[in-house]
């Protein structure tokens, strides 16, 4: 289970790294180095709902269908969500041959190439979250699979697993924090939408609004609504917000809606008002509320499709496909049975999540206490489901909106209850201890709170924020900083933040470092330069010396050759920000406060890169003038040899201030030893020097023993787990005599016999065993 989780959080965490290294290209979806060949290929393709995963299936499958992507003979499409049902079962030749595309003549041959020539053949499921387990269904057969009966489930996990058409390609996409796991060990490559930047986000408006009337203004008119635009980063969102900004500047009001929630229920309120003189709002209502019921109902069963059967009245279906909240769909008919089943789905994941909170609020069933499993902000980080993910922020939001005119047209009872589950929501908040929960559930109260608009509420939250807040490694998308900077704007506290490895943009980095109370921050040192080039390149001069004096690197940790790089990034933006500070200030002299108090560097990149990236960081060191402790071990076996050795011998007289070397387990030889020697007097704070299991011999030894004397600082050297003989023991217990500053001498070699080093213990007690 540990194993699985490990598995899934690294599959994220890889593909944010990516995100950062570059954007892909749709002709490169398909390329995976190293593959084999002959063997099934796993790409998944990870986004929030909403970010377009299914658009980019449609378009790939549409550039094949053009010519591009000729490796493939053979495309079949599947949306999940359409074909999983536990009662339906499926062989592979019904499935690509039998259900969707049904060859007039010829399937045994069709399929008898398919089985021959898998590497031809790309299968595409889109959403695999959808399919469900069904515990009484019987097996697949494990003989002939691709003839045997499974569930969608079952096929599926052959395809993965090479037991089917091996060979062939696999392209699945998920919500990233649904029940991947049990893919991701088979999983090729990951792909992860990260969704519209701030100039993709006005491209698209603009793209939208193009050849309307309101075209002039409405980017700007939606730009005024900072926190809606930061949710048009994502596209359904962006074409939510487009949809409902061109009817408010058609009825010529003055702003856009504050929240999601006023949002959503203005979109319904459009949707379903005075459309069809026959219809009354009252039915509407009626009917509205009926369905929102159907979708808590299938929001429950973490589903958003299901058949005609299965809803309450023919008048509920036309009512919902008529005002688009369903989209209707054909199930997959198997060959031999009879007329063609039909379904409906809801049309977007947020219409589901809105009504869901709509039933909940106005149904009477639903009663205080049981209305608080929906808002559960537990402490620690659980696994969540996407399924009723902005069912809690929805719910908060309609909550204080009692007094709106649309809201209490329902009826005066529904009125009533959400008055009475106001009540329970505040009890709720105010029991909470905010100071422990995890990240992941702070982030979601505070879109809870801001969906409320209620400033007693936002006090009460901001009261009672630790003063260190991490996101160590959260995702921040745009909405998340918005409500973020909201809460914290509006406290007297100071906080320290903790923004590395979340993907924040440079706007919104640059939005929370400029607030005054916030005293310090760490962030991905790619994210800190880039946001330090933006305000040299806007003459933010003012903004740039506050952000570089709240920049906390200490300590730092390098992992990858990125690490590396940008570290060497931030060292070289120095002078530019200098420049720029004086300029500005008229300071003479000017250091960013991060590199200056750098006091602790650990190196951990292993083997592969282990000496390429210390070359590059050796180039940088002298630019720390506070180094105290340099880690060149870090657990890590980073090989850096003799050559690594001498080049940090090079700079040791620029490290003026370094106590602490460790230079374990970086297979350094009598070569290596003799260049550290030479230079480690010039290291005139050093205190302890490890060489912990190198490949020292006595030579080495030798070159050490005679440089002790002059390191006067010294106070532990370990030199353990080498290949010194009792000769090489011999000379640096002599030397240790004329050392009086020495405190402790790590001598253990497995080539020093026990009796010479019992020996030598009873001539220095500072030699340890």
């Amino acid at each position: 289970k540990n194993n699985i989780k490990a598995m899934e959080k690294e599959l994220v965490a890889c593909s944010l790294r990516g995100q950062e290294k570059a954007a892909l290209r749709r002709g490169q979806v398909f390329q995976i180095p190293g593959g084999k060949d002959l063997e099934t290929k796993v790409i998944m393709v990870l986004g929030k709902a909403g970010m377009g995963k299914s658009i980019l299936i449609q378009k790939i499958c549409q550039d094949w269908s053009n010519g591009e992507f000729s490796q493939f003979e053979f495309v079949f499409w599947f949306d999940c969500k359409q074909i999983s049902w536990p009662e339906k079962r499926y062989s592979l030749k019904d499935l690509l041959l039998g259900f969707f595309v049904r060859p007039q003549e010829g399937s045994k041959e069709i399929f008898e190439y398919i089985l021959q020539n898998p590497a031809k053949v790309l299968l595409v499921f889109d959403g695999v979250e959808e399919l469900h387990d069904h515990e009484s269904s019987p097996r697949c057969s494990g003989s002939q699979p691709e003839k045997g009966l499974c569930s969608m489930k079952e096929l599926l996990s052959g395809l993965i697993q090479k037991k089917i058409l091996n060979g062939c390609t696999l392209l699945l996409t998920a919500r990233p924090k649904d029940k991947v796991h049990q893919y991701v060990s088979k999983v090729d490559k990951s792909i992860e939408i990260a969704g519209f930047s701030p100039q993709q986000r006005e491209l698209y408006i603009t793209k939208y609004f193009e050849g309307l009337p309101c075209c002039g203004k409405a980017l700007e008119f939606i730009k005024e609504s900072k926190y809606l635009f930061s949710h048009c980063y994502t596209p359904v969102m962006c074409r939510f917000v487009c949809f409902l900004c061109e009817t408010v500047l058609d009825m010529g009001d003055k702003s856009l809606p504050p929240t999601l929630t006023t949002l959503f229920l203005k979109f319904v309120q459009q949707k379903t008002m005075h459309m069809q003189a026959d219809v009354s709002d009252t039915q509407n209502q009626e009917s509205l509320a009926v369905l929102a019921r159907v979708a808590w109902y299938f929001g429950e069963q973490h589903q958003s499709a299901m058949r005609s059967d299965h809803l309450p009245s023919k008048e509920v279906k036309e009512f919902a496909l008529k005002y688009g909240f369903f989209l209707p769909f054909a199930f997959p008919r198997h060959p031999d049975s009879g007329e063609e089943e039909f379904g409906s789905t809801f049309s977007d994941f947020v219409i589901q999540n809105f009504l869901v909170a709509l039933h909940l609020m106005l149904a009477e069933e639903i009663k205080d206490q049981s209305l608080t499993k929906y808002l559960t902000f537990p402490s620690k980080k659980k696994k969540a489901s996407n399924w009723l993910d902005l069912v809690p922020r929805f719910l908060a939001g309609l909550l204080f909106l009692q007094d709106d005119p649309y809201i209490c047209s329902f009826s005066n009872k529904g009125v009533k209850q959400s008055t009475k589950k106001q009540k329970a929501f505040l009890k709720y908040i105010r029991r909470l201890q905010i100071n422990k929960l995890c990240p992941e559930r702070l982030l979601e109260l505070l879109h809870c709170i801001y969906e409320t608009q209620n400033n007693s509420l936002l006090q009460h939250v901001a009261l009672r924020l630790k003063p260190e807040l991490s996101f160590l490694g959260v995702l921040l998308a745009p909405p998340d900083v918005h409500v973020l900077h909201s809460v914290l704007k509006s406290s007297r506290k100071d906080f320290a933040l903790d923004l590395q490895s979340s993907s924040i943009d440079t706007q919104g980095l640059k939005d929370l470092v400029g607030l005054r109370n916030v005293a310090s921050f760490r962030a991905s040192l790619s994210d800190t330069v880039r946001l330090w080039k933006s305000l040299e390149q806007t003459k933010d001069y003012k903004l740039l010396r506050a952000s570089t004096e709240k920049f906390v690197l200490d300590p730092f940790k390098a992992k990858t050759m990125r690490d590396v790089s940008d570290l060497s990034a931030l060292v070289e933006m120095q002078e530019k920000v200098i420049n720029c500070v004086q300029d500005a200030s008229g300071c003479s002299s000017y250091e960013i406060p991060a590199i200056r108090n750098l006091r602790k560097l650990e190196f951990a990149l292993g083997p592969v890169c282990g000496l390429q990236g210390f070359l590059k960081l050796v180039e940088i060191l002298a630019a720390f003038p506070s180094l105290q402790h340099l880690d060149l071990d870090a657990l890590s076996e980073n090989g850096l040899g003799d050559e690594g050795a001498k080049s940090l011998s090079e700079v040791f007289p620029a490290l003026t201030s370094l106590e602490t070397l460790n230079l374990s387990q970086n297979k350094i030889t009598d070569v290596g030893a003799e260049k550290l020697a030479t230079a480690l007097p010039s290291l005139s704070s050093l205190k302890t020097l490890s060489l912990y299991n190198n490949s020292i011999c006595d030579f080495g030894a030798e070159n050490l023993a005679k440089v002790l004397p002059a390191m006067a600082s010294l106070r532990v050297l370990d030199i353990q787990y080498n290949k010194i003989t009792g000769v090489g023991a011999q000379q640096l217990t002599d030397s240790l005599r004329k050392c009086p500053h020495i405190k402790n001498l790590v001598i253990w070699n497995p080539t020093i016999p026990y009796g010479v080093l019992e020996h030598l213990q009873q001539l220095d007690s500072r030699i340890s065993l």
